[in-house]
C-alpha cells in the first residue's frame, strides 16, 4: 500500500512570515517519514466548517504550493485533491502538470474534477455553470489531456479540438511530461453516472472519503468495477485512493488514532482494495508529528498486501 499526505490548513504558528519555511520543512519530514505523495486542495479560499463557506485563513494557490514543494522534495508525487475544471482553462492546466512533472523529475499527478464551490467562484469573478455543463466541461477537459500527452512528434501534438465548450486551434505540448505514457490522471469525486464512469474511460486513479463508510465505498468500487467491464478496461489498472483524517497520539483522545488501531485501519482499506492513503493530519506542523510514521507506520503500511493486487 502507497502512503500520501494532504496538507490543507496552512495556519501554522508563524503565519504568513515563515509559511514558506514551515511548508517545506513539513515537505521533507513527511518525505523523510517514508510519504509516497504529497497533496493540496485547489482552492483559491479556506473552506469554512459548513460545506459553502469561507474564512479569512490561509489559502495557498495550489500549483505554486507544489512547485516551491518540488524543490524542496525529490521522492514524492505531486497533485491536487483536486483541481475544479472550471478554475483555469484545460490547456493550460495541462501546460502546468506538464512543467510540474518536467521540473519535479516525473512526478506529477493530474487531479481534477468537476468543481463545487459556487462561492469562491462568484467571489472571484469565475464562472459557474450548471452542473450539466461542468461535467460536459470535465470529459472535454479529459479528452484534451489525453490529446495533448498524446504519444508521436512535436507536429503530431498540434491537431485542433473542438468540442462543444472548448475550441483549440493547436494543442501543442512541448516539453513533454516525463512520465508516459502521462502522468497520471486522477479524477474526485463519486457521482456514479458520471464521474465514475469518467475515471473508467479516461483515468488512472480515483478518490473516495474513508468517511463514508464501508457499505459506501464497497458500492462505488463495484460501480467503478461495472462501468470497467462496459468499457473493457481492467478494473485493476485504477488506482483507488481514499482520504482519511489521521492524527496519531499516545492514547486515541480527542479524536486521534493509536499506531495498532491505524494499522488496522489501513489493512482493512487494503482488503477492500484500496491501494494509495490519504491522509490529512491535524499536527501536521508539529516538528515530531512525522516521528511515528517513519518509525511505526510507513513500514509497515507499505507492506500491507491489497485485495486484487
Amino acid at each position: 500500500m502507497r502512503l500520501g499526505l494532504q496538507v490543507s490548513n496552512f495556519n501554522w504558528p508563524g503565519g504568513p512570515t515563515t509559511l514558506g519555511a514551515d511548508l517545506a520543512n513539513i515537505a521533507r519530514r513527511a518525505e523523510a517519514a517514508g510519504f509516497d505523495s504529497f497533496w493540496v486542495m485547489d482552492h483559491f479560499f479556506q473552506l469554512g466548517e459548513v460545506r459553502n463557506g469561507v474564512t479569512d485563513q490561509n489559502m495557498l494557490e495550489a500549483y505554486t504550493t507544489l512547485g516551491y514543494v518540488a524543490g524542496v522534495t525529490s521522492t514524492m508525487q505531486l497533485g491536487t485533491m483536486v483541481t475544479g475544471v472550471t478554475y483555469r482553462e484545460p490547456a493550460l492546466l495541462v501546460k502546468e502538470v506538464t512543467t510540474l512533472d518536467v521540473l519535479s523529475g516525473g512526478r506529477a499527478y493530474l487531479g481534477i474534477g468537476a468543481a463545487w464551490f459556487e462561492e469562491e467562484h462568484r467571489s472571484l469573478g469565475v464562472s459557474f455553470p450548471s452542473t450539466k455543463e461542468r461535467f460536459e466541461r470535465l470529459e472535454e477537459a479529459l479528452q484534451i489531456a489525453h490529446q495533448m500527452w498524446q504519444d508521436g512528434g512535436v507536429f503530431d501534438q498540434g491537431q485542433p479540438f473542438e468540442g462543444k465548450h472548448y475550441h483549440l486551434g493547436r494543442t501543442l505540448n512541448v516539453p513533454q511530461a516525463l512520465q508516459r505514457p502521462h502522468p497520471p490522471i486522477l479524477i474526485g469525486g463519486t457521482g456514479e453516472q458520471k464521474t465514475l464512469r469518467m475515471v473508467a474511460q479516461y483515468a488512472d486513479a480515483c478518490n473516495l472519503f474513508a468517511r463514508m463508510g464501508d457499505d459506501v465505498l464497497q458500492h462505488k468500487l463495484d460501480v467503478l468495477r461495472g462501468h470497467c467491464e462496459k468499457l473493457g478496461r481492467p478494473y485493476e489498472a485504477i488506482e483507488k485512493t481514499a482520504l482519511a483524517q489521521v492524527t496519531i497520539s499516545t492514547d486515541g483522545a480527542n479524536g486521534t488514532m493509536i499506531v495498532p488501531q491505524t494499522l488496522e485501519f489501513f489493512q482493512h482499506m487494503a482488503d477492500m482494495g484500496f491501494d494509495h492513503m490519504l491522509v490529512s493530519m491535524r499536527n501536521v506542523a508539529d516538528p515530531t508529528a512525522f516521528e511515528v510514521w517513519a518509525t511505526d507506520l510507513a513500514p509497515a503500511i507499505h507492506a500491507i498486501a491489497v485485495a486484487g493486487r
